[in-house]
């Protein structure tokens, strides 16, 4: 895939662009298909190269997958509980889902450290907490996890920090933990949501996703099912803030707009002219932008991965905008490559602010990671001249076929 993306900046972008499926919720439903003896059919799976990691990772363990336009057959079968050491473990954060879903299925597993965007310090105590909270032992042995157990019982598991991946992982380690299991203070994103939905459908017994307390009780065995990704709430995110920065009229359709209350709440804050659809946001050109301050928080809180996106619109916005992340306070290294653009930026002990309006001037940035290189699209879409993206590879691992999709808003990309 090319390895750079070049974008003409000052194109007024007019039209319906539709998001795909959602990323996140899509990493872990693949993983949890090895629950399942049977056939389980996904569709709206984004075409991104996750998918294709993920899909990878499947084959590693003998289960057969057709991937056909946006959907996935996967087909368990003949399922072989193996050590997975594929190079598409330590490119991808999400792999770590197998860790839940084969010690659910099989009460052993043996993996590679998994890997993923740099980010800063993201550790998976809680998952391994949580593991051993139903009754698992936890080995770390020259870069593999070794995590097994005699067989998992149901316990209530508290959460220190609600975080999404835990509570996904643990909700599929419990699922044929025998008796029940509470996990408190759970995360409550979407994607949970979508990710138990799917597990139910297989014949799980999970209720209070989306809220701060998940009962699972165990069952013997889970089927096929047949289930839809919800749309990605971080592409319409993007998309969204992409019309404010640079749209005359721009419609974003396939999304849920309650999923993204945080954000067009803080752009109607800003000035931005938003009409909102039951699954579409319409957005036409505003005349004057003022900064907001933005604290990013877990959900329904502001979504970490829109504050890199949304940065680049703040350089257009009038004022001082502070930006303050509370999930990944190293999420920062897009500001460099913004400044190379000439955006004003300041950065201080536990937040950073933004400074604007500034012209942005077209130049060579790097991608640093997935959400980095869509801030970078979006400045390289408002400034004058030519923008090289470089290390685009990190953006085609969260957005479905982005250059198609800005070419048809009339974007001058290549």
């Amino acid at each position: 895939m090319d390895d750079a993306i070049i974008i003409n900046g000052g194109k007024k972008l007019i039209g319906s662009v539709r998001i795909s499926g959602s990323k996140n919720a899509t990493v872990a439903l693949i993983p949890a298909t090895v629950l399942a003896k049977g056939v389980v059919t996904i569709y709206d799976v984004p075409g991104i190269s996750d998918v294709e990691a993920l899909i990878t990772l499947l084959n590693e363990l003998n289960i057969k997958v057709v991937h056909q336009d946006n959907h996935l057959i996967i087909d368990t079968s003949d399922i072989k509980n193996c050590t997975l050491e594929h190079d598409a473990v330590s490119k991808l954060r999400a792999s770590y889902y197998f860790m839940g879903a084969l010690l659910g299925r099989f009460k052993y597993v043996k993996i590679k450290m998994p890997g993923g965007c740099d980010l800063g310090p993201r550790p998976i105590n809680l998952h391994l907490k949580g593991f051993e909270a139903l009754g698992a032992k936890v080995d770390y042995d020259d870069g593999y996890y070794i995590v097994k157990a005699d067989e998992l019982i149901g316990d209530n598991i508290y959460l220190d920090f609600a975080s999404v991946g835990a509570t996904i992982n643990i909700m599929m380690a419990a699922v044929f933990a025998k008796g029940r299991t509470v996990i408190e203070n759970a995360a409550k994103e979407p994607e949970i949501i979508d990710v138990s939905s799917m597990l139910n459908k297989m014949g799980a017994k999970i209720r209070g996703a989306g809220t701060n307390e998940i009962t699972i009780d165990g069952v013997e065995e889970l089927g096929g099912c047949i289930h839809e990704i919800i749309p990605d709430r971080i592409e319409s995110g993007t998309y969204i803030i992409m019309a404010a920065a640079c749209g005359e009229e721009m419609t974003i359709t396939n999304v849920i707009p309650q999923h993204l209350e945080s954000l067009l709440l803080k752009l109607e804050e800003m000035g931005v002219k938003a009409k909102i659809g039951t699954d579409y946001v319409k957005v036409t050109k505003s005349d004057e932008l003022k900064g907001v301050d933005i604290k990013t928080l877990p959900y329904p809180g502001f979504a970490t991965d829109l504050q890199q996106p949304l940065s680049a619109l703040l350089t257009q916005a009038f004022g001082v905008s502070r930006i303050k992340d509370t999930i990944y306070p190293e999420r920062v290294k897009h500001l460099n490559e913004l400044a190379k653009m000439g955006a004003d930026v300041e950065r201080g002990e536990d937040s950073f602010s933004i400074i604007g309006p500034t012209p942005l001037v077209g130049t060579t940035v790097t991608a640093t990671d997935l959400r980095c290189g869509a801030s970078l699209v979006i400045a390289a879409l408002m400034a004058e001249g030519e923008t090289v993206i470089k290390d685009a590879y990190h953006i085609y691992r969260g957005y479905e076929n982005i250059k198609e999709k800005l070419k048809s808003l009339g974007a001058d990309v290549k």
